[in-house]
This record gives structure tokens, sequence and C-alpha cells, in this order.
């Protein structure tokens, strides 16, 4: 009896709690905005805003209803007519009344089983997150003569970016920032795959053109087709001024000099694309203060609540005369401003970052 009271006691703990704490305007908008962004293709998004706010409202309650039932299995489909029609049919007496309270039973009954799926689902995607951490090097790993930051946040459970830090040998380390096509744990499991054929592999090429032609081999024979990934790769060597790189269809890494900005050569194809290609390395100089940015397009592709782009223009001005941070400080003062930017909006893709400044 008492461990009964002691239950239904957080219960209602629990309820009072959901009350006070919850911003309930701001929590609905948001998930209001979740709920499009999920079920409504580009068109019908692109034609709601061509409409009124009164016919847009009822345009995306209908469709978003629509795409609801048919996302459901046949039998809860079947099931949700039943109780659809069964809780909104005229009351003319009691059995009337009893059949409403039954349909509203099997709308509950459907939503106890769509909660248990995602449930199950939110939990093996919780145990991959927890492989993907383990996984993840540590934040600012130490290599003399550099001050090295590295960052990832995956828009949802589980993300398609890498992030890596490899130490070589005593002469050589190596970092990773990549970006497979794709998001969730089809994406997630590529890029493993890709992360342990690198880590497999650098030991054995002194050759960054050669190492990225057999790590593109090995991920179209193994990989699906028209799945592609775009990587950096970099190796420093203790107390050098150099950095060398290859980059396979990512964003240009972008240095920061004391007197401006200037973005690397784009390089070659992305990985997985064609089965032989030819890859190039890049090598530039450093010097004392200088950073080297390697950033993926979930920076520049966020959005704010009125889903305009973070974009390249606004990304490259806030780099600039930031030259006193250290690589960590750089890194959360690039972040900081991105959430101020996107407020209360959705991450709709993954933040990987690598940072790394020449020191004294």
């Amino acid at each position: 009896m008492s461990q009964a009271s002691g239950n239904n006691a957080n219960f209602g703990k629990t309820i009072i709690n959901d009350f006070r704490s919850t911003d309930l305007k701001t929590s609905v908008s948001s998930d209001y905005r979740d709920l499009k962004d999920f079920y409504l293709d580009d068109d019908r998004k692109r034609r709601l805003k061509e409409m009124g706010n009164f016919k847009g409202f009822f345009y995306s309650a209908w469709w978003l209803l629509k795409e609801m039932f048919l996302k459901l299995t046949p039998p809860r489909r079947v099931l949700l007519i039943i109780g659809l029609f069964f809780t909104l049919s005229i009351r003319t007496n009691e059995n009337q009344n009893n059949l409403s309270l039954l349909g509203a039973l099997i709308l509950l009954f459907i939503l106890m089983l769509e909660l248990k799926d995602k449930l199950l689902a939110k939990t093996e995607l919780e145990a991959g997150k927890k492989v993907q951490t383990a996984l993840m090097p540590e934040k600012c790993p130490k290599v003399a003569g550099w001050n090295l930051w590295l960052f990832s946040q995956s828009a949802n459970e589980v993300g398609g970016d890498l992030v890596d830090f490899i130490a070589i040998n005593n002469e050589r380390c190596g970092l990773a920032l990549g970006d497979v096509a794709g998001k969730g744990f089809s994406a997630a499991l590529l890029m493993s795959k890709l992360q342990s054929t690198i880590r497999a592999l650098v030991a054995d090429f002194t050759s960054l053109s050669d190492l990225a032609a057999k790590v593109n081999q090995i991920f179209y024979r193994d990989g699906i087709r028209n799945i592609f990934a775009s990587l950096v790769y970099i190796e420093i060597q203790p107390d050098s001024d150099k950095i060398r790189f290859f980059n396979a269809g990512h964003l240009p890494p972008v240095k920061l000099k004391k007197y401006g900005l200037e973005e690397t050569h784009k390089g070659s194809p992305a990985l997985g694309l064609m089965q032989n290609v030819s890859f190039s390395e890049q090598v530039i100089d450093m010097e004392a203060g200088d950073f080297l940015i390697v950033y993926s397009d979930g920076i520049t592709e966020a959005q704010n609540t009125q889903g305009e782009f973070f974009g390249s223009e606004r990304f490259f001005k806030l780099l600039i005369n930031n030259s006193s941070y250290s690589a960590e400080q750089f890194g959360n003062y690039i972040l900081n401003y991105l959430k101020s930017y996107t407020g209360n909006a959705r991450q709709h893709d993954d933040i990987s970052l690598i940072i790394i400044k020449k020191e004294n």
C-alpha cells in the first residue's frame, strides 16, 4: 500500500512540475514546426508560404493529418477510423455515450502503440549514440606547437559526421572531419566504417593523395551506390609550421590570419562517387597566431525560426578579428553565436568543427 501511495505521489508531483516548468506556447510552436518539417515536402511548404495565415492553417492541418494517417500501419489505420467514428458519432442515448468512450479508448490505444514503437527505436538509437560518443576523440588533444579543438553535435540521436584525431606515431598526427550523405542510423554506420578505414590505413601511407585514393576505393567497394562522403584529412607534426591535407568534396577549410581570411582550394571529388579518382595533397604554411578552421555545412545551413540560413558570409564575418582566442575559446564563441542566431529553431543537420591554431 505504501509503495502504491508513493507512486501516486510521484505521479502527482510529475504533473505539477510539468505545468510549472514547461513553456507551453514555445514548446507547442516548436513541436508544430517539427511536424511540418517531418511530414510536409518542399512543394507543400512553398505553397503554405504563398497562402494567408487563415487558409494556410487549415491546409497544413489537413496535410499533416493525411500524412500521419498514411504512415500508420494498416491495422492501426482501421482502428483509427473506428475510434474516430465512435468518438464523433452523435449521442442520442446512453449506448451512444458508451460508444464515444470506446472510441476514445481506441484512440488512446493507438497512441500507446505509437509511443511504444518510438521508445523502442529511441532505446536502440541511444545505444548507438553511446557507441558514437565512445569513438569521439578528446576535445583538446595535445600536440607540441599546436592548439587544437574538436567538436561534433548530431542533429538526431546519431549522426553522420566524422570528427577524429589519430596519434599515428611520435612525428605524425592526423585529424579528420567528414560528412556522410544522409542522416540517421544508416549515415552513422557508414561514418563508423569510414572512420575505421582511415584509422587502419594512415600508418601505411606517407602520401596523402595515395591515402585518399585507397580510402575512396574501399568506400566505393563496400558502400552503397549514390551514397558518398566528403572528407578533409589533415596531418600535422609537433613543432612544425606546415599543415598537409586533402579535401575530398568537402567545404574548403578556412585559413585565418591577422590581416584577414582565405579559403583553401576546393579539392577533389567526394569519396564513393567513382572507383578510380586522383586526389591532390595541399600544403599551407602557418605562422604563430594563424588558425585553420574546418567545418561542416551544419553551420552555414543552420536556420533561425524564420527559416533563414546562417550562411557562409555571416560565418566568415564572425571569424575575423578573433586571433587572441585559444582554439577552444574560438570554438565556443562560434557555437554560442550560432545558438543565438538559431534560437528555438530545430537543428536540421550535424554541426562539426575542427580548429587548429599555430602556437609560438
